[in-house]
């Protein structure tokens, strides 16, 4: 028997109807025989048919018992099932159909309309399992072309942040440090994995419009002048606008925008207050100014990280948003949080940066 033809299941307890059925369809297709339904049960748990013709009237389990048990189990419940039986009263049909039927055929039946009917659904189950297969192709293409849009962003945005950074090698790895504080505080304080991932990419880029800042002003040593300050404050807004026009899919522009901001109005660019400012932009504040006060800059030593904490804790609902600043404060006080100071550990940014040539705990030149 050729094994490439479809297998049909004839579910029947009547011998002579199971001949008939046999008789009629022999030629085409492999034919499998269960005279209760028990025995159908088992046969098309084992050998799962492309088609079952079930008979209503059996002793002990009637037909509508197996197409229930059929269709309740995962293995079976896709298999199509034509309901061959001599009741006829439209409130069987209806109720075989709302059990999942794909047909509802009488007896006595006409051998060629049995025929094709049988045909009909065969050659439809066929088509939709060549769908299901396309579907999952086209699934894993997609998810293939999807991780690698995912890595082409990824790229660009440390490219991007490498810009800012490789003019100011004395902050090389802010961008990142504060992107995963920003994540973890954000995750401690029970927001979505998506918004996780806004906050993240925006941490990583929430500099990068230093890279119109003279690198005479971030890499001289001590204190910087007041003008020198106010040509600092103009790189969220530069940011801003090298950002603006990449559509992601979170508001990373005006996140990184805001970042300055605080609550009382006294931030920069915008002078913004309390809920004008982005949630994303507090929790990006809050984590920038932990690594930035814990770690080096050339215009002062590193403050360590108690410090940082003891800032947050003096502000705290009033240049800081409370909830953020609680999070960043439990994180560290419990462990569960330390800066990567490992640069080439922490971040592919960095890896153009050995470790002579960056210091982040301690200065490398004298302070004034």
């Amino acid at each position: 028997m050729n094994a490439s033809r479809p297998l049909v299941l004839v579910v029947d307890d009547n011998a002579t109807n199971i001949d008939l059925l046999v008789n009629t369809l022999k030629e085409k297709y492999r034919l499998g025989i269960a005279k209760n339904g028990e025995n159908a049960l088992q046969y098309a748990a084992k050998y799962h048919p492309n088609l079952i013709l079930l008979d209503i009237m059996m002793p002990e389990m009637d037909g509508y018992e197996v197409c229930t048990r059929l269709k309740k189990d995962p293995e079976t419940k896709p298999i199509p099932l034509i309901f061959l039986t001599a009741r006829s009263e439209t409130v069987d049909k209806t109720k075989a159909f709302e059990m999942g039927a794909v047909d509802y055929i009488t007896k006595p039946f006409h051998a060629a309309e049995l025929k094709a009917r049988v045909q009909m659904h065969l050659e439809l189950e066929e088509m939709r399992s060549q769908l299901r297969s396309q579907n999952a192709m086209l699934e894993q293409m997609v998810e293939k072309k999807t991780m690698e849009l995912q890595e082409m962003l990824h790229g660009s945005i440390f490219s991007m942040a490498l810009m800012a950074e490789i003019r100011d090698p004395y902050t090389a790895g802010h961008q990142h440090r504060v992107a995963e504080l920003a994540c973890a505080i954000a995750a401690r304080m029970g927001l979505s994995e998506n918004i996780i991932e806004g906050i993240r990419i925006a941490g990583i880029l929430h500099d990068v419009g230093k890279i119109r800042i003279p690198v005479s002003i971030l890499n001289r040593m001590g204190r910087l002048l007041d003008a020198e300050k106010e040509v600092i404050k103009i790189h969220p807004q530069i940011s801003f606008e090298i950002l603006k026009n990449i559509p992601f899919p979170w508001p990373c522009a005006q996140i990184v925008f805001q970042h300055h901001e605080r609550l009382d109005g006294s931030g920069y660019p915008l002078g913004l207050r309390g809920d004008e400012i982005l949630l994303e932009a507090k929790i990006l504040s809050v984590a920038d100014v932990t690594e930035a006060t814990s770690s080096f800059r050339p215009y002062r030593p590193a403050q360590g990280i108690e410090a940082a904490l003891a800032e947050l804790r003096q502000h705290r609902g009033t240049l800081f948003d409370a909830e953020a600043v609680d999070a960043c404060l439990d994180l560290f006080e419990s462990g569960s949080f330390q800066f990567a100071y490992d640069l080439q550990k922490a971040s592919p940014i960095l890896c153009v940066a050995s470790p002579e040539m960056i210091n982040l705990s301690m200065p490398s030149r004298p302070n004034r």
